[in-house]
């Protein structure tokens, strides 16, 4: 395995989970570079997920952010999609092009999204059950297919709602993208698509340790808003070299 792998496999669980995420997207770059076969980013990105998330969830918990009305409605649709999703086949190039359709818009999304729930006098919003169950299902469907965990969509869609603050919708996230993960890791086991090979298990030790120091520093030191531009720009440099070399 290169070195620089398990480096920026690190540096992703890190900065990921000091915003609540747990770095899938960021994992499947990484991992993408190296030329890992397809099968094994997914698995990878899901376990890594799964560990990193639970930890950024944990710490945000902790400082007080988690509302339990920000993730159980989402989750009721989100989990039986993510399994469907990780049980859906896909080519390595369809499943290439699918990954970074997603990321190009992760990149301008993290660097672009407005922060209304910033302003002094903000209320959050009700939320309807109709639409979180859509969203939910939505979300569970791609992450299970793409092998992302689905928060770091979850998270901006509670933003730009209104529905929670930026440090809820971290600790959201963290929780939802821990249980789809999980979701997805069994469809694929169920698929036979489950696979490791020899960069799964070292890796998922390195984000371990990414996480423990990022999620802490988010949930107590860190605005979520300057980490989620910070990942912005690293994902627009990633998502830029590969549409520059795919076309």
């Amino acid at each position: 395995m290169n070195i620089l792998l398990p480096i920026l496999v690190f540096i992703v669980a890190a900065l990921y989970s000091s915003a609540g995420f747990g770095g899938a997207s960021g994992y499947l770059i990484a991992m993408n570079f190296f030329d890992v076969p397809s099968n094994v980013m997914s698995s990878t990105a899901l376990a890594l997920n799964i560990f990193v998330s639970t930890i950024s969830f944990t710490n945000y918990a902790r400082a007080g952010y988690f509302r339990l009305r920000l993730l159980l409605p989402f989750l009721v649709a989100s989990v039986p999609a993510a399994f469907i999703g990780a049980t859906i086949k896909l080519s390595e190039q369809t499943y290439t092009t699918l990954l970074y359709v997603v990321l190009t818009y992760l990149a301008a999304r993290m660097i672009l999204f407005p922060t209304l729930t910033e302003s002094a006098d903000w209320k959050p919003r009700e939320i309807p059950l109709r639409l979180a169950l859509l969203a939910g299902a939505i979300i569970g469907l791609l992450s299970g297919m793409i092998g992302i965990g689905g928060g770091i969509f979850l998270s901006p869609l509670i933003i730009l709602m209104q529905w929670g603050d930026s440090k809820q919708a971290a600790a959201s996230a963290g929780g939802f993208i821990a249980i789809n993960s999980v979701s997805g890791l069994i469809g694929r086991f169920a698929n036979g698509t489950l696979a490791f090979g020899e960069f799964g298990f070292p890796l998922i030790v390195v984000g371990l340790l990414g996480a423990l120091i990022g999620s802490q520093l988010g949930a107590i030191k860190f605005s979520s808003a300057g980490v989620r531009r910070s990942l912005g720009v690293i994902l627009s440099i990633a998502v830029c070299a590969y549409w520059f070399k795919y076309f």
